[in-house]
């Protein structure tokens, strides 16, 4: 399965209005020819199309419908407001439309552990002889 994505940027008019004059014709073709699923996203700067096909030949042959080249050479901002490209929206660059990580249990955060005392130099008595003990030994 791959995902394929037109991205339809707002531009001389809205992607909404162009969503309302194609989706339809969008959806027939992507059928007709092998999608197995499509989904349309909302964003605030225009619209998201992921359309899913078994392999590239289906999309190869969805791409060149009279259709899907007509909504394209419509899309409110031709120059700069239309992108197609492998893979789901977002430019995730995978293959597969993310899935949610699953949330964290009750009791998952880290118990705190106190730290440790900072080490102590203790006095080196013990390499050095008593200042006295010279003497004693001379005296």
């Amino acid at each position: 399965m791959e995902i394929w994505t037109i991205e339809v940027l707002d531009g001389r008019f809205s992607a909404d209005v162009w969503f309302a004059s194609h989706r339809e014709y969008l959806i027939e073709a992507a059928v007709t020819h092998g999608a197995k699923d499509w989904r349309w996203v909302r964003r605030d700067w225009g619209l998201v199309l992921e359309v899913e096909f078994d392999d590239v030949d289906d999309w190869l042959r969805f791409r060149a419908t009279p259709a899907v080249k007509a909504a394209l050479d419509a899309v409110p901002d031709p120059v700069n407001g239309l992108f197609i490209y492998l893979g789901p929206g977002g430019s995730s660059g995978q293959r597969s439309r993310r899935r949610p990580k699953p949330r964290p249990a009750a009791g998952a955060a880290e118990i705190p552990v106190p730290p440790e005392p900072p080490l102590r130099a203790a006095p080196e008595t013990h390499l050095r002889p008593p200042a006295n003990a010279l003497r004693t030994a001379s005296a």
